[in-house]
């Protein structure tokens, strides 16, 4: 059942902004007005993806059917008809083929699938070095993979996660944004994608059109505005990545003020005034406005928790950590064989032992291991150009363990500050706001 947050109703004058964020375990979507206020918000529960080995994969009809009972559970606490603009985020590197109707021709394949293998044999005679493309989770590798299959032959587009949700929306499948086009090759320098893709086995065809994150697509389409009690000139804007949609619900502007978001995965995020890429360690830029987001993302994070705890064992333990007396357990945690920063390695092993029979000594490791990283992660976007950090602000699921937060603050030694808002719904409504003052939509 969707979880539900009723606010107090605004004026009915007022315009509202959605944001939809499809995560790894849900999806759930924020309303906003022109004030920043939360009007509703809700959350739905996803299956979790399918996993064997190295190949991890999502039904894509999940997605939607998440999508609807969200909007049917906004719609219970406020009419939906003031919506002026809708934004998609959707997890980075999730990926799929589509048909000529956007139908998807198999399931999605998911941001931490490496079954692609190592795509840089193929890719290192053309790929620029500093390219995000250099690794088995890539969405290049992944489509590279894609092409491959039987069904190939009937695929018209290949979209990302929050690109096939908004063309349900448009009913107009085959746009994207640099953020999530960034791993597929796209370069957000030049605007466009590269020559150097028309040597690979792919159709160009089934590229999308790239515009930047919240430039109109287009209003809803006729039967979905019916479906859901939109306005029939509801805008759809092209969305982002969950990450940077966190990132832009924190409030961080200025360069080097930086988001750590502790989710499933562990995402590190810090403003920069130029790009700076480099495929040895996953590092990538994406463009926010007239600067960069700089950052890499690490496969650890929650769900290395949740393989071991629940929710309610991990908030009972909390109690009895003791921050400020490490383990000494060294671990690094990961779900599965591989990581991507600030090592990239697709062999990279997990570090779980030993472990103590105290299990909440043994969560303490995992969270120091955790925060380890993330240091780790800083200090390797420093060495590579980056600033450090001068505050770091929290998102995911993560940021409500306070334990959690005394850890890294002693191993960042930098002012953890309190995200105006931490959710990546609500980040991307602030990009439907923005995009709806935009005209002249595609």
């Amino acid at each position: 059942m969707p979880e539900s947050n009723i606010a107090s109703p605004p004026s009915r004058s007022s315009s509202l902004y959605l944001g939809i964020d499809l995560g790894t375990s849900g999806v759930r979507a924020v309303l906003i007005d022109d004030t920043d206020q939360v009007v509703a918000e809700a959350a739905v529960v996803l299956p979790a993806p399918q996993q064997q080995g190295n190949c991890v994969e999502q039904d894509p009809r999940h997605w939607w059917s998440a999508v609807v009972q969200v909007m049917s559970a906004l719609r219970q606490q406020t009419a939906l008809d003031r919506i002026r603009a809708i934004a998609v985020d959707g997890t980075s590197g999730t990926v799929l083929l589509a048909d000529a109707h956007g139908i998807p021709l198999g399931p999605a394949l998911m941001y931490n699938d490496t079954r692609a293998g190592d795509p840089s044999p193929q890719l290192a005679r053309i790929a620029p070095t500093d390219s995000p493309v250099h690794s088995a989770s890539s969405g290049l590798a992944k489509l590279l993979w894609l092409a491959r299959q039987p069904g190939a032959s009937d695929a018209c587009y290949f979209l990302h996660q929050a690109d096939w949700v908004a063309s349900q929306l448009t009913g107009r499948p085959g746009f994207s944004d640099p953020n999530n086009a960034l791993k597929s090759g796209y370069d957000p320098v030049e605007k466009r994608w590269p020559a150097w893709l028309e040597a690979l086995p792919i159709s160009p065809a089934w590229l999308p059109k790239v515009q930047p994150a919240g430039h109109p697509l287009g209003t809803v389409a006729v039967r979905i505005a019916a479906q859901f009690g939109l306005p029939r000139n509801a805008m759809i804007v092209t969305g982002t990545t969950d990450s940077t949609a966190s990132f832009i619900a924190t409030g961080a502007s200025k360069t080097g003020e930086a988001v750590t978001a502790l989710g499933s995965t562990l995402v590190l995020k810090v403003i920069s005034n130029t790009p700076i890429c480099d495929q040895r360690y996953g590092i990538y830029s994406q463009p926010l406005n007239d600067k960069w987001l700089v950052g890499g993302a690490s496969n650890s994070g929650g769900a290395v928790l949740r393989q071991f705890f629940t929710d309610t064992q991990m908030a009972e333990m909390e109690t009895r950590l003791d921050p400020d007396t490490p383990t000494g357990l060294n671990y690094y945690p990961l779900c599965c064989q591989g990581e991507r920063f600030p090592v990239n390695d697709a062999y990279y092993p997990p570090r779980l032992s030993p472990r103590p029979e105290n299990d909440a000594r043994f969560f303490q490791g995992l969270l120091e291991g955790i925060a380890t990283i993330e240091r780790l992660g800083y200090e390797r976007l420093q060495e590579c150009g980056a600033p450090w950090p001068i505050n770091v602000r929290t998102t995911g699921g993560g940021a409500r363990n306070t334990a959690w937060t005394r850890l890294r603050g002693r191993m960042l030694n930098v002012p953890l500050l309190t995200a105006s808002h931490t959710q990546a719904a609500f980040g991307a409504a602030r990009l439907a706001r923005q995009g709806s003052t935009t005209r002249n939509a595609t």
